[in-house]
């Protein structure tokens, strides 16, 4: 059988249920390319009492995972909520064609965390990815989701790619938005939601230049129209 958990936010955030599950599993893969973790292997081993392998993209992908599951019971670990990325969604499919019984086990995510910087969670709109740029390769089509979202006056989440230092993500933020004609002014950034090292800071784009020890993982949020509310709780 194969259990896709989500190990929620810090190292504790784990359900009662999957870490019942998960010592009665054979083999543990820890899902580790869609997000700079602010906790290590060995704290997840430690918590869980059992060895952990660490799956990267292209094994994930690769669905071997899947076949392994037809013979034993496999556990696939995944921060915050198991079904944020498309990769796994595959994996359901595939059990699905294969035969293989599978569970989902969720978690607490980041789509929960941001809520506590006083944005009201049904005034987001689409959600953006935010790709780390190479020296060839600059793609912006995140603002494009932006730019749909402020259309509507909802708030924009921006979650950055793996490895994508702040003084590079802001830089590609601020010329992304001259590119689509869109004007920042405050903006939000959001540093290890859900853990002890929790972060939220709220103020315009230019002082965040100054910000040079920025806590993986962190998200950036571009607000929308605010509600006196929102305003009043941001300050």
């Amino acid at each position: 059988m194969l259990y896709i958990i989500g190990l929620g936010l810090n190292p504790d955030g784990i359900s009662k249920f999957g870490l019942h599950v998960v010592k009665k599993c054979k083999k543990i893969y820890l899902e580790n390319y869609t997000i700079d973790f602010p906790y290590s292997k060995n704290e997840i081993e430690e918590m869980l009492g059992k060895k952990v392998v660490p799956a990267g993209r292209e094994f994930v992908e690769s669905l071997k995972i899947v076949d392994e599951a037809k013979k034993k019971d496999i556990a696939l670990l995944v921060y915050g909520s198991p079904l944020t990325a498309t990769t796994h969604i595959s994996l359901i499919q595939e059990a699905k064609n294969s035969g293989v019984k599978y569970k989902v086990i969720y978690a607490a995510s980041i789509f929960d965390a941001v809520a506590e910087t006083g944005l009201q969670i049904y005034k987001f709109g689409k959600i953006a990815s935010m790709p780390k740029w190479k020296k060839s390769f600059t793609p912006d089509s995140f603002m494009k989701i932006i730019q749909e979202n402020q259309s509507m006056n909802a708030h924009s989440l921006i979650l950055i790619d793996i490895g994508l230092e702040f003084k590079d993500a802001l830089k590609q933020l601020k010329v992304s938005a001259k590119k689509y004609g869109i004007d920042l002014k405050k903006i939000l950034l959001c540093q290890r939601l859900g853990t002890k090292g929790k972060k939220i800071s709220y103020r315009e784009v230019e002082e965040f230049e100054k910000y040079d020890d920025v806590k993986k993982p962190y998200c950036i949020i571009i607000p929308g129209k605010l509600h006196f509310v929102e305003k009043e709780f941001l300050g």
